[in-house]
């Protein structure tokens, strides 16, 4: 049995043109979501991948309706090929039920993990080269060494609170713990004193 898939990014758009070409292609059930392209979870799709039974084939217009990226794509293919589905897209003229479509699969897979080990590779040389120039990642400290050394004097002071402390710097509660550890035991002495 085909079923077919379609997918588009936001209510605006028109699923009309996906569902005309799938039952073109004979697909007797068409599942369907409105949803972003990054968004993990897609009940339309979760639902098609469970309803579909060893045999069955699952079409989509375009490759791009099914997977968020290439590798989300290449998972989704795997899972359809251990259920025993196939896939099929109509826009490429790729049907994984053939050798020619395992083949470019299999093509597309490789081509994947080629650019994962590239962006790995660009990554790693980038922070080695920053870290040569002096230059660390992560972000920027949340107080200065100046903020510091005033809340550690607002918080020598008996008269000051620590929320005012953290008011006056602008920063939660735990960001003043994290630098100013003392912040706690003053607190607790003051609660001990009530």
């Amino acid at each position: 049995m085909n079923l077919g898939y379609a997918r588009v990014s936001t209510l605006d758009q028109h699923l009309e043109l996906q569902e005309d070409a799938l039952a073109k292609a004979g697909c007797e059930k068409i599942f369907r979501d409105v949803a972003s392209g990054a968004v993990d979870s897609r009940k339309g799709l979760s639902e098609a991948i469970e309803f579909a039974r060893r045999g069955d084939t699952l079409v989509v217009w375009k490759l791009d309706r099914l997977g968020r990226s290439l590798k989300h794509l290449i998972e989704t293919v795997n899972l359809l090929k251990e259920r025993g589905v196939g896939l099929m897209s109509l826009q490429e003229k790729i049907d994984t039920t053939t050798s020619g479509g395992k083949l470019i699969f299999h093509v597309f897979g490789a081509l994947a993990e080629f650019e994962r080990e590239l962006i790995r590779e660009r990554t790693n040389a980038g922070l080695k080269a920053a870290r040569v120039r002096g230059r660390l990642g992560g972000r920027p400290p949340k107080l200065t060494s100046k903020q510091i050394e005033m809340g550690q004097r607002l918080l020598n002071d008996p008269e000051v609170s620590v929320a005012e402390v953290c008011r006056t710097l602008q920063v939660s509660r735990s960001t003043l713990y994290r630098y100013c550890p003392q912040t706690k035991s003053k607190e607790t002495a003051k609660s001990l004193r009530k």
